[in-house]
């Protein structure tokens, strides 16, 4: 059985901006969740359907003028794991 390519890009990623996005954000990253980490980061994280929708994320990620830090794909195995910050050089 052959896997329609939606479903083999989909993924679970994790975005991660300088700064603290304020909660009216949420509704641009819709089914994302954003969570202030106490690194002074927001990490912006959930399933991703495709490639496209990936970079429809990256294009609001940049109308908020935050910098970007990181985008990761997460393994299945990861996706519910702890969201705690990594170390980043600032």
């Amino acid at each position: 059985m052959n896997t329609p390519p939606r479903d083999r890009d989909a993924g679970y990623y994790r975005i991660r901006v300088k700064g603290h996005l304020a909660p009216r954000w949420a509704t641009r990253f819709d089914g994302m969740s954003l969570t202030q980490q106490d690194d002074g980061t927001t990490l912006i994280q959930g399933l991703v359907v495709d490639q496209a929708a990936l970079h429809g994320l990256l294009q609001q990620v940049r109308d908020t003028g935050l910098p970007l830090i990181s985008v990761t794909r997460a393994a299945p195995d990861e996706a519910t794991s702890s969201a705690a910050p990594a170390n980043h050089p600032n």
